[in-house]
């Protein structure tokens, strides 16, 4: 069916109930092919529909809904949380009209001046689609896994370093090893939050608080020190994606600690602490031009699952 006999309605228009078929679909794609529980986020979608919470579109054929996507809004920016169509009415046509929807919408607003996404299962076929035709930005980012654990011998911190477990008075010391570790680097164009101390910090509420990155793993999160001055020089979150799926959500370390094996270390340390725990699988993201970290988790057993774009817009 031509993407253009689709009907196109608001998603406020529709309740959550009706996106059942749709979500429960997702909810096994993201399973398949990225080993992902995402059934928390699917009632967070319904319940957001249904308070008529989201801005976004979808595609109805007769009446079923058979593709959606959605923003959240945050006073100047927006972030585009999904776009998704399901596979027996997948084309590029149809997913392109209906992420072209959505940024029409949103870059028509007053006072928007960015948009973000991230969007692991659309083809960046739409992507390169979109950018000939909207002033939208995109970058090319990788999922990597470690299928089972690897050989490594029992780590040990570096001495120049003391690593602490994760607790709520590191999350100030925290945002500021994002907002050091990114400074004029290409992630800080992909998420603005790691610009600045206090965007960090609501990157972290959010890794911490809210289930869209899994639930938070605390023993796998942990906080490094400089033991010379006591300064933080780096940090490592994780969370569990699904009951045996284990995610990175963050490896970074300050610039005066770049070379020295902190990022290894953390790295290291998280992952024996979800191995720990059960998982069976250990999967992160990783910008594609960014190749010291893209050689890091090579080295460390990480292999390529699959590839994906991330997009941005910037107001004039």
């Amino acid at each position: 069916m031509s993407a253009a006999a689709f009907a196109m309605v608001q998603l406020g228009d529709l309740i959550g109930r009706q996106l059942e078929p749709l979500l429960l679909d997702e909810t096994v794609e993201w399973e398949r092919e990225l080993d992902w529980d995402f059934s928390r986020s699917a009632e967070l979608v319904r319940h957001f529909t249904d308070t008529k919470s989201l801005a976004g579109a979808a595609l109805l054929d007769r009446g079923e809904v058979v593709g959606y996507g959605y923003a959240v809004i945050e006073e100047h920016k927006a972030l585009v949380g999904d776009v998704y169509m399901r596979p027996g009415w997948r084309t590029q046509d149809a997913e392109v009209r209906l992420f072209g929807t959505i940024l029409d919408a949103l870059t028509g607003m007053p006072g928007l001046r960015r948009i973000e996404s991230q969007l692991m299962l659309l083809d960046p076929a739409v992507g390169e689609a979109l950018r000939r035709t909207r002033p939208i930005t995109i970058s090319e980012r990788m999922l990597m896994s470690i299928p089972e654990p690897p050989m490594w011998r029992a780590a040990k911190a570096p001495g120049r370093f003391r690593i602490e477990g994760w607790s709520e008075h590191h999350q100030e010391l925290a945002a500021t090893v994002i907002a050091l570790a990114y400074a004029h680097h290409v992630d800080s164009r992909i998420n603005e939050q790691y610009l600045s101390v206090a965007g960090a910090r609501r990157f972290l509420s959010n890794i911490v608080q809210y289930p869209g990155c899994g639930t938070f793993f605390r023993q796998g999160s942990m906080v490094a020190f400089d033991a010379r001055g006591g300064w933080v020089a780096g940090m490592v979150l994780a969370s569990m994606v699904a009951p045996r799926t284990g995610h990175i959500t963050q490896l970074c370390v300050t610039p005066q600690a770049q070379g020295t094996g902190l990022g290894r270390e953390l790295l290291q340390r998280s992952m024996d602490a979800l191995y720990r725990h059960g998982a069976q699988r250990v999967s992160l993201t990783v910008t594609a031009a960014n190749r010291p970290a893209v050689e890091l988790y090579r080295s460390t057993g990480f292999r390529e699952m699959r590839r994906f774009l991330s997009y941005t817009w910037d107001g004039k």
